[in-house]
């Protein structure tokens, strides 16, 4: 069950829902079904919640068809985003380490930890294989919990708009897994996801990357935010050999 506070909560928008929001409409149903969801998320429920990006968001968009990643920038282009921090790193390295993201996949664990370190209450997503992964949640909240971070909400769009109002449950198809189910935006977005962890063999790198794009945006107007708060840092039990 998705808690909310008297606070309008902030949710990250992951890579993945703005493909789908942008995307032109498709015949295939799971496709389609997505497709509106998002399009709901978008329309009905930003007076209810902050959505925010990041500068991840920005790039995996850019690396898509020209076309489509302009009109995705434009979609996303009032969306507050998220100061990259070297807290975000250290956690998105424990996050591979710790085997709760596969090494493959330093973006995804970017995503989660950018989210995390900037106490943003959902994440939302269609990335079955490695974020919205119900098999991966709990480790993924049991490394958070052990850096010292009060993990984020990991959710479908979906789970957040049943949870809220949206009470209908999504389309059920005969054999579906959403952990193994691709389409054409799917299929896209985990290319552009593994194309980009290729690039970047050693620790650090693509943080380094990351935080020059970073500059590159500020330097050309893009507003950066950060709502780290080291106050509210978990206490971190330390074991008896450190």
């Amino acid at each position: 069950m998705l808690k909310y506070t008297a606070i309008k909560p902030s949710v990250y928008i992951e890579s993945t829902v703005v493909s789908y929001l942008v995307a032109r409409p498709s015949d295939n149903p799971i496709l389609a079904s997505r497709q509106k969801v998002s399009q709901r998320l978008w329309e009905d429920y930003a007076d209810r919640f902050e959505f925010v990006i990041s500068s991840i968001v920005r790039d995996e968009i850019r690396q898509g068809d020209a076309n489509a990643a302009q009109r995705q920038l434009e979609f996303i282009s009032s969306l507050r985003v998220l100061e990259l921090l070297p807290e975000i790193d250290i956690l998105a390295q424990k996050l591979l380490d710790a085997g709760a993201i596969p090494r493959n996949s330093e973006s995804d664990a970017q995503h989660i930890a950018i989210a995390t370190v900037h106490r943003v209450e959902y994440l939302v997503s269609w990335n079955h294989k490695h974020i919205v992964n119900k098999n991966k949640r709990e480790h993924i909240n049991q490394v958070c919990q052990a850096a010292g971070f009060q993990p984020t909400t990991i959710c479908t769009p979906i789970e957040l708009m049943e949870d809220t109002q949206m009470k209908e449950a999504p389309e059920k198809h005969p054999d579906f897994d959403p952990e193994t189910y691709t389409d054409p935006i799917l299929e896209e977005c985990y290319r552009i996801k593994a194309e980009i962890s290729a690039k970047f063999k050693k620790p650090g790198e693509y943080y380094k990357y990351l935080k020059a794009l970073e500059e590159e945006d500020k330097r050309n107007g893009v507003k950066y935010v950060s709502y780290y708060d080291p106050s509210k840092r978990i206490p971190v039990e330390k074991s008896d050999d450190t």
